[in-house]
């Protein structure tokens, strides 16, 4: 089929999926499923090929998404219901002091943000940004708490295991360990990014909304030294549903918060097992017993069962939780996860047709044939589709999909391609905006009108989009 008529086909399929899902409200994972089905007659895909193909993709993505997302959603899920997260935000406001509490939190936000999907590792610390807040007298808990969300909303974008990178990742068939360890390295400057251009930003006052300055102003302000303030688990005991917004029957098990030093090593521990197998491969003897052993402790999957099982015992069974409460958390979290692992799934079926229909080499090489970099094709359409439809899991499989060809008769090298992974999660953390559900978790909880949060959160996610994409072109420069 003509380029230009499969390149209009491609333009076509993504308009329909964007109206089916904002116009229409139809489900993200039906949406999906019709539109790959549609996208497959369109091409003239024959009939007993179209469904083979559309599950090939499907199970193909959850083949790597479902492990990664389900372990994930586990270990963040133990991590919330112990007070983990609150543990972590003091311990870190003591060390920096009562003048640097917003840093602090940025640093704690950053390790929660890791395992935890970026909605609820927000809403967690919601009571612990106003409670600081409250405690240095700021009249909203914008200052502190808008380099946390954008920062937070980052590492949801290029650190596995969240879904966006991990479903592209998979659809590139990247190296994950070298995606997380590039990932991770990107946070640190981007980072101090999201703090200075939030300082900036904040220098104009805002109008909080009544009813969040009614929630901000309730509540007593938390000292980081006195061990006052928002708990993690209350009463009420662990969610049945994850996401803390059900919970439980009340439970026995202590309410202090677990120490600091046993979160950490939750969270560190898989990150540096996947960072020993990466660093190992370019050592040891391909084929060495050595290497097999850390081929398999550094793979993804078995990294993140490890701080599940770690979790389980420091942060559950060794502080008297009994093994029933602690399932109950796990297998709340794995209900609100099917639902992302779903749609990541449906998106990696869109992404084999895209593939197998010829639309992927049409539309990227005629791209790329106008002379634009491949790196930053990638960044543009993954922007381009967020603003569009609003979520960046869907934006970062989409483009992952139209690129899968160019990406794999490219002869790339492993970091090119995790590279051109994090270009497209850099592209998919910017523009947020009103069709963004992310955008109204924040907007609401910091108090901001709808053209504040224009001016201020989507400024901010796509500097640190912009800026994460900078220093990925410049490690590609030099790899």
């Amino acid at each position: 089929m003509d380029a230009l008529v499969l390149t209009l086909i491609a333009l076509g399929s993504i308009a329909l999926l964007l109206l089916l899902i904002i116009r229409f409200q139809v489900p993200a994972f039906v949406a999906l499923i019709l539109v790959s089905v549609g996208t497959a007659l369109a091409t003239g895909m024959p009939f007993a090929e179209i469904i083979p193909t559309i599950v090939e993709g499907l199970g193909g993505t959850l083949g790597s998404v479902a492990l990664l997302v389900g372990l994930g959603a586990m270990l963040g899920a133990i991590i919330e219901h112990s007070g983990g997260a609150d543990a972590l935000s003091r311990r870190f406001a003591r060390i920096l002091g009562p003048a640097r509490v917003g840093a602090a939190l940025l640093i704690a936000s950053s390790v929660i943000a890791t395992p935890i999907f970026f909605d609820v590792a927000f809403i967690i610390l919601v009571p612990i940004i106003y409670a600081f807040s409250r405690a240095a007298r700021l009249p909203s808990p914008m200052s502190i708490g808008l380099p946390i969300a954008g920062l937070m909303l980052f590492i949801h974008v290029v650190v596995p295991p969240h879904p966006g990178i991990v479903g592209s990742s998979a659809i590139l068939e990247a190296d994950m360990g070298l995606v997380t360890l590039l990932g991770c390295a990107l946070v640190v400057p981007v980072g101090f990014v999201a703090h200075y251009t939030a300082r900036l930003l904040n220098r104009r006052v805002y109008t909080v909304l009544p009813e969040t300055l009614a929630r901000y102003s309730e509540g007593p302000a938390a000292d980081p030294g006195d061990g006052t303030g928002p708990q993690g688990p209350d009463d009420s005991g662990p969610s049945d549903q994850g996401g803390g917004s059900v919970k439980a029957p009340a439970r026995t098990e202590p309410q202090a918060p677990p120490g600091t030093g046993s979160v950490l090593t939750i969270i560190l521990v898989p990150i540096a097992m996947i960072g020993l197998q990466t660093v190992g491969s370019a050592f040891l003897a391909e084929g060495s017993a050595a290497l097999g052993l850390l081929t398999m402790l550094g793979a993804p999957p078995f990294a993140l069962l490890t701080g599940c099982l770690l979790a389980v015992y420091l942060l559950g069974v060794r502080r008297g939780w009994s093994m029933r409460s602690v399932g109950r958390v796990m297998e709340g979290a794995l209900a609100p996860a099917a639902i992302v692992v779903f749609v990541t799934g449906a998106g990696g079926a869109f992404a084999k047709v895209l593939s197998e229909s010829g639309i992927g080499d049409a539309l990227s090489g005629g791209l790329l044939g106008l002379g634009i970099p491949l790196l930053l094709l990638a960044f543009v359409l993954a922007a381009l589709l967020r603003a569009a439809q609003g979520s960046a899991t869907v934006s970062a499989i989409t483009t992952a999909g139209l690129l899968a060809s160019t990406v794999s008769e490219g002869g790339y090298s492993s970091v090119e391609i995790a590279l051109i992974n994090l270009a497209i999660g850099c592209g998919a953390i910017c523009l947020s905006h009103v069709n963004d559900s992310g955008f109204w978790i924040v907007s609401r909880y910091l108090g901001l009108q709808v053209a504040d949060a224009l001016r201020t959160w989507t400024v901010l996610v796509t500097v640190l989009g912009t800026t994460g994409f900078g220093l990925v072109c410049l490690v590609w420069a030099l790899a």
